[in-house]
């Protein structure tokens, strides 16, 4: 259970470590209006501003932070991001009673993924106030561009392939986010060149989309003054928060690794493999086929999305085992007394492999890798 340490040490984040509430809002109804949309971009402070709307007394104001210790709600984004921008399944996003069944206990929003829905939660809230908070583009972008080396990792799809549960959930939904918000970039050297553009046409669009006399444009250095007046909310007797996001953020992704690596731990120690809907099922000993057997020539081909659970660059197999090797040298770090037990395979259709009840199952990252000589 986070304590009151944990969120001074590292935000909202600290619900990392809380247990998970298990709540299924895909039947939920609203019960609190949605009266605030802050749809500044990632890195914009957006930590800060859901500290300030908590303080303003909004019910559950809702960051990224929001669905971690409630991983089910990855699932009803992924469906969201995936009929928005990829135009897979019904277009679910265009629906009020989807959104007030995600964020009906919400009454403010931050950060993404919810202000890459800026513009249909503005059509759908018409009560709404609209805050856009924005910082220079150069200041932002060095900001950015150290998430992005950490979100286009990829010892995280590794890890979360064998934590599909929680880990698997989240990856899935942070690695949307950050191709979608650094200009369907699908590795960091596409992102270092595409995500000033997609910046500034974020924040062109919001102007077309918003009415006026519903927009506030915010800066954080303005204070409690402009933003209390526009939401009709007296002034709090505390400073105005500066969260630091970057430090927050390093140290989120230092707890979140863990947090899937002592999942993967129970489980393997266990004799157990977490599926994606959260049920174990014990392990057998099915014939497993070593990394080792795979011709070295073998190349390892990234395909369009599958940037969804990290950044998988093209590469060899030798080079994709090494890879492999390090997430599981992080893992013995944790459990080093099963460090030998786990292993890895690719199989025929180029996937990761884990062993469970059916066998050696694969976990593709959304599209199976090809293997090719």
């Amino acid at each position: 259970m986070a304590t009151p340490e944990d969120f001074a040490r590292i935000g909202n984040y600290a619900r990392i470590l809380n247990p998970q509430k298990n709540i299924d809002r895909s039947t939920a109804t609203r019960t609190v209006p949605l009266q605030v949309l802050c749809l500044g971009y990632s890195r914009t402070g957006t930590l800060s501003m859901h500290s300030a709307l908590t303080t303003l007394n909004y019910p559950n104001p809702y960051h990224f932070s929001a669905m971690l210790d409630n991983v089910l709600e990855c699932d009803l984004w992924i469906r969201a991001l995936d009929a928005k921008f990829w135009g897979k399944g019904p277009p679910i996003h265009k629906d009020k009673a989807f959104w007030d069944g995600l964020l009906g206990h919400v009454g403010a929003i931050t950060d993404s993924p919810a202000n890459l829905f800026g513009e249909e939660l503005v059509q759908l809230y018409p009560e709404a106030k609209v805050v856009l908070v924005e910082r220079d583009v150069e200041s932002w972008y060095e900001s950015w561009m150290a998430f992005c080396k950490n979100a286009y990792d990829s010892t995280k799809a590794q890890l979360a392939a064998l934590d599909l549960a929680f880990l698997g959930r989240v990856v899935g939904v942070g690695g949307r986010i950050t191709r979608v918000s650094a200009g369907f970039a699908d590795n960091e050297d596409e992102a270092r060149v595409r995500s000033k553009a997609a910046y500034r046409h974020f924040y062109r669009d919001v102007r077309e989309f918003v009415p006026k006399e519903r927009l506030l444009e915010f800066r954080l250095d303005e204070g409690w003054g402009p933003l209390c007046e526009f939401l009709g909310k007296d002034v709090p007797g505390v400073p105005f928060p500066h969260v630091n996001e970057s430090r927050s953020n390093k140290m989120a992704f230092q707890t979140l690794g863990k947090a899937g690596l002592q999942n993967i731990a129970k489980n393997m120690a266990a004799g157990q493999t977490t599926k994606g809907d959260g049920r174990k099922t014990k392990n057998v000993t099915p014939p497993i086929i070593p990394l080792q057997a795979i011709p070295p020539a073998t190349h390892v081909i990234q395909r369009r999305h599958s940037m969804v659970y990290g950044s998988l660059p093209d590469c060899s197999a030798e080079e994709f085992h090494r890879k492999l090797r390090v997430a599981t040298q992080q893992i013995a770090r944790y459990r080093s007394e099963w460090a030998t037990t786990t292993e890895f395979e690719l199989g025929t259709r180029g996937r990761i492999g884990v062993r469970d009840g059916a066998g050696v199952r694969g976990v593709p990252l959304l599209e199976p890798l090809q293997l090719v000589t």
